[in-house]
């Protein structure tokens, strides 16, 4: 029998403050609309890939919920699975978010809500400075004919940076820009506007470079993006340009600036040997983050230590740490990145964060063997599979009696494709795949990476029990990168497209739309500082 728990004694343990994983299990679209504030999204059908890094100690209290807390619900299932693979405290949350809100509970909709309400309450408490579109336009221009100096500095990823960005916009995701700003900046006189989609990630990032005593005027472009085009004027697309590494005068201005600010903020520091004991204390949780660029950390990183860029796990820390109360320790190579991201996360909440003594260099110099690529994935039973040419050749030959079923994001099924003929499907859906489909003699499961797909076989066995399952090797990008047609469009889809956040460029509508999708996200950004007002398990801490 599963541990339940009420919302009077889940708000005790959230208030408490000892180590605790609020878990929801619902699929992230569904989360999106109603949810606690301090609920990581681990849905039931990705709980295998994404539990061990998120809940890294296995004797961590967790609370699992969803809707109603049914008995034969995804809280339920999930903690049975949670069990099931080492995780030895599991609870559900009696009645679930229903219960919570008729108990007094505030829901929020949204996701990496810590995160975007933080930057709301950044922008309120340190009044940070922002432009609206049309004044960051005309200073723009009139770089343009020379009669200023303006660098526009975007704070996203550069996949997202790719997508849309300012025109003459620079590519320098938020950790990055005290890092890299004296390079693109060194006059005092120029004017430095930082940007992302929206507005946390302007707001911190414009506030990073104020915190670290940056001489020139430094404004966030209010609203992002999208207020740039809600304001009439064209973004950018497909531009690639990144801000270049700091040279020696940039870093050394750098270093001394992250400094003053880990002394402003308390951030401490940490040897290699206290961090490995903190790693082998088994009745606290420690995540090892590695907080400077993908590529960075794939030339070599410490074993064990996760990616993590910077700018990114400020804005969805929940996407990187679920458990409260746990030790955060950040890594990167001179410091500055991991002082800047550590300053963020203290006033953010999470108070035990440190930065690694020395970084990747002190490692080297201690004769730490360092191990280069990705993150480590999460492995995956050994399952059924089939290669790209032998699915090209199956659906080529007995097309009639080969179904498959693609378990990726209802966003990639339809904008960037999916195998000709393929049905859409949820893995903790599957017995609505079965009603739509019907019988099949082999069902070919696929994902992006093959991943997911491999896990739902079993899964899978239980509504097909008399076909032929297996996973596709490589996944759908595996079909993709072997030269296959990928099919547009969103036919065949099994169940409600309510599987991920659709962000509001991702709506495939009319552009008046999407602008209003655009305005209403906006909107409910700001509302989160009044709504966090209202919640007893939400406080920042205060720093002078």
């Amino acid at each position: 029998m599963t541990k339940t728990i009420t919302s009077g004694e889940l708000l005790d343990l959230l208030i408490d403050g000892g180590e605790i994983a609020l878990l929801d299990a619902r699929e992230q679209g569904v989360y999106h609309r109603s949810h606690l504030f301090h609920a990581a999204c681990v849905p039931l059908s990705h709980l295998e890939l994404v539990l061990g890094d998120l809940v890294p100690r296995r004797s961590t209290q967790i609370v699992w919920c969803d809707d109603d807390g049914s008995t034969d619900g995804l809280a339920t299932r999930a903690a049975s699975r949670a069990a099931e693979l080492g995780w030895t405290d599991n609870a559900v949350l009696v009645g679930g978010t229903a219960a919570w809100a008729a108990d007094g509970g505030e829901l929020y909709s949204g996701v990496n809500v810590p995160s975007k309400a933080f930057g709301e309450y950044v922008e309120h408490t340190f009044d940070t400075p922002r432009l609206p579109a049309a004044e960051v336009k005309a200073l723009i221009d009139a770089a343009a004919q020379g009669e200023t100096d303006v660098v526009v500095l975007d704070t996203r990823p550069l996949g997202e940076f790719r997508r849309m960005s300012i025109p003459s916009g620079i590519d320098c995701p938020g950790a990055e820009l005290v890092h890299r700003v004296k390079e693109l900046a060194p006059d005092p006189e120029t004017v430095v506007i930082v940007n992302c989609a929206g507005r946390t990630r302007s707001i911190i990032g414009a506030q990073s470079l104020i915190n670290a005593g940056l001489e020139n005027r430094v404004v966030a472009l209010e609203n992002g993006t999208m207020g740039w085009e809600l304001a009439g004027f064209d973004v950018a697309r497909g531009v690639d340009e990144h801000a270049p590494d700091p040279g020696p005068a940039a870093r050394a201005w750098a270093e001394a600036a992250a400094d003053a600010v880990g002394t402003r903020f308390g951030v401490e520091t940490r040897t290699f040997t206290e961090v490995a004991a903190w790693r082998g204390d088994r009745a606290r949780t420690t995540y090892v983050l590695d907080v400077r660029t993908p590529e960075e950390f794939e030339t070599g990183h410490l074993d064990g230590s996760r990616n993590a860029p910077g700018g990114q796990l400020v804005q969805a820390t929940d996407e990187y740490v679920a458990t409260r109360g746990a030790r955060l320790v950040l890594i990167d190579d001179n410091g500055v990145r991991a002082t800047m991201t550590a300053s963020w996360l203290r006033q953010l909440g999470w108070t035990d964060t440190a930065v690694l003594t020395g970084g990747i260099p002190g490692l080297v110099d201690a004769g730490v063997t360092l191990r280069t690529g990705p993150s480590a994935r999460t492995p995956v039973e050994r399952t059924p599979t089939l290669t790209v040419a032998e699915l090209a050749r199956l659906l080529a030959d007995e097309p009639a009696s080969t179904v498959v079923i693609d378990l990726g994001t209802s966003v990639k099924y339809r904008t960037r494709g999916h195998i000709p003929g393929a049905w859409w499907g949820v893995r903790s859906r599957l017995d609505e795949a079965r009603t739509a489909i019907g019988d099949a003699g082999t069902i070919v499961l696929t994902s992006t990476d093959g991943q997911l797909a491999k896990l739902a076989v079993p899964d899978a066995r239980t509504h097909w029990p008399d076909a032929d399952i297996v996973a596709l090797a490589g996944g759908s990008k595996g079909w993709r990168h072997a030269g296959h047609d990928m099919e547009p469009g969103f036919e065949r889809a099994t169940t409600t497209p309510d599987d991920v956040w659709y962000k509001p460029y991702d709506h495939d509508e009319p552009g008046d739309v999407v602008h209003r999708h655009m305005q209403d996200y906006l909107t409910w950004e700001v509302a989160l500082v009044e709504q966090i007002e209202r919640d007893p398990t939400v406080s920042f801490p205060a720093f002078d």
